[in-house]
């Protein structure tokens, strides 16, 4: 019996509230253990998203029109599922520029209500980042631009309402944003998008009798949002790839509103991480699992036999704490089969030597912070849009001190930078977050220390977020805003939302 079904079958319905009598909660604590190994199909090919199309207009900016818009997907047999997507029904296309390259989009809200999209991970002016101050209106269009200036990354975008984002989420607004370098230096990894390079957005969602996606929030433990008991990737429920060639790199995103995957192999067998978020690691890194919190991506490299068959699957994690069980922690899921051709072409070596390591770590702080993450707050206040938590200053080097002081699961991202973890809990921080990040996991109790370096787009009045990326928790309020200011500028005011019209 499914999750939810035993659910509904002890008198509860999402989100309910009665009290589970007798044996009623051993039975539903009992059940709440997911374990999808072989019982996913694996018969619909992997959906790949298209490369975003674009212009190049009169100033030589490349320009993407993305149009937000609500319709109907059809996930599985029976009733086609109501749905929200960018420019098609359900996800978005994704888009790819160089280094150096301007940009300009123009996205249109479709939809009969405000929306937002946020370019999760990319360094620009405030007031392009997408934020909740960069709502667009119902039927409007907004415009932002600026030039891409970071390493080769795989980003993404997703809204970022105040109060509305793991909805606009669940519904099915997200995409991918690979950041590309600017010239031809990049290690030879496989690049071919879609053949040997293949982007993986992975979801949980939970459906109802009807087909219709269903916002379940686990009882008792449901303090990290929703819980889905089934797993898409790229929209596609139990996806398969055709492997043709002997490496593959994944792009993964845990696309998630909470979540958390631990990801490894069917066989147990060895990957390699060659990028976290913000783009290329200084060194390969060979592991069986590897944790992905919502709003995380890696890029690995995994090596295949000519006509064998493997499963990408999520383990149990350690992190769970009392009620892990039911917030899906105690959860086996598979993922997606990848099905090797009887020949494969050959693929070059991984690089011993791949991008430039963090180097923030000798670095002068100019000032040091500290956060703790608790009860839908941090540092004990809860996000007020108006409110400017504290202004940092371009050109200098911040140490935060990032703690999780509660038993549930928090992450924490930061908009506009990416940073170095310089420690956990005093110690070297372990391979995959030796890289550049803007997302982390925050496992209880644990002192993350991070450096952050802030550069180029100085506005005194529009702020960046730094938030926990579980989305229920976002939108309760664990959030907080900063400003980047110039030299002699002071913190100023919030201008009142401002919605796109235009």
């Amino acid at each position: 019996m499914k999750r939810r079904t035993m659910l509904k079958a002890l008198g509860y319905g999402v989100g309910g509230s009665a009290v589970l009598a007798g044996g009623g909660l051993g039975v539903y604590y009992y059940t709440a253990k997911l374990d999808t190994v072989g019982k996913v199909s694996f018969d619909k090919a992997l959906s790949i998203p298209p490369l975003a199309e674009s212009t190049t207009n009169a100033s030589g900016a490349r320009v993407f029109t993305l149009g937000i818009q609500s319709g109907e997907t059809r996930f599985k047999a029976g009733s086609a599922t109501r749905t929200w997507g960018v420019n098609g029904t359900y996800l978005g296309p994704t888009i790819r520029a160089r280094r150096g390259e301007r940009v300009e989009f123009a996205v249109r809200n479709g939809l009969d209500q405000d929306t937002s999209l946020h370019w999760h991970g990319m360094h620009l002016p405030a007031a392009m980042d997408g934020g909740p101050h960069q709502v667009v209106t119902a039927g409007a269009t907004w415009r932002p631009r600026w030039t891409i200036d970071q390493p080769a990354a795989t980003l993404w975008y997703h809204p970022h309402v105040h109060g509305s984002t793991a909805d606009h989420m669940y519904r099915g607004l997200s995409g991918l944003f690979i950041v590309d370098a600017e010239d031809t230096e990049e290690p030879r990894l496989p690049s071919q998008y879609g053949v040997d390079d293949i982007p993986m957005i992975v979801q949980d969602r939970a459906f109802d009798g009807d087909n219709q996606f269903e916002k379940r929030v686990p009882l008792l433990g449901g303090a990290l949002g929703v819980i889905g008991d089934e797993v898409l990737v790229n929209g596609t429920i139990g996806p398969y790839v055709d492997v043709t060639t002997r490496l593959v790199r994944l792009r993964l995103l845990n696309g998630s509103n909470a979540r958390l995957y631990n990801l490894g192999f069917s066989d147990d067998r060895t990957f390699t991480l060659v990028a976290t978020d913000g783009g290329l690691l200084a060194r390969p890194w060979n592991t069986e699992r590897l944790y992905l919190s919502p709003g995380e991506r890696v890029e690995i490299v995994v090596a295949f036999k000519p006509g064998e068959r493997v499963e990408l699957r999520s383990y149990p994690s350690e992190y769970g704490g009392t009620l892990g069980r039911i917030n899906g922690f105690d959860d086996r899921l598979d993922i997606c089969q990848f099905r090797a051709a009887t020949t494969l072409s050959d693929s070059p070596d991984i690089p011993s030597t791949l991008g430039a390591a963090p180097d923030l770590a000798g670095e002068k702080a100019a000032q040091e912070r500290s956060f703790a993450l608790e009860s839908d707050k941090i540092n004990g206040r809860s996000m007020a849009m108006d409110r400017i938590d504290f202004g940092v200053r371009v050109d200098t080097v911040e140490v935060w001190d990032v703690v999780n002081d509660n038993g549930f699961m928090h992450n924490f991202h930061v908009h506009d930078v990416q940073f170095q973890v310089l420690t956990v809990d005093g110690g070297k921080p372990e391979p995959h977050l030796q890289g550049w990040k803007d997302t982390i996991l925050l496992p209880p109790g644990k002192h993350f220390r991070l450096a952050l370096r802030f550069r180029d787009h100085t506005d005194p009045n529009m702020p960046y977020m730094y938030h926990c990326h579980l989305l229920q928790h976002e939108d309760n309020g664990m959030m907080g805003q900063f400003v980047v200011l110039d030299d002699g500028e002071k913190v100023g005011v919030v201008p009142q939302q401002s919605h796109h019209h235009s």
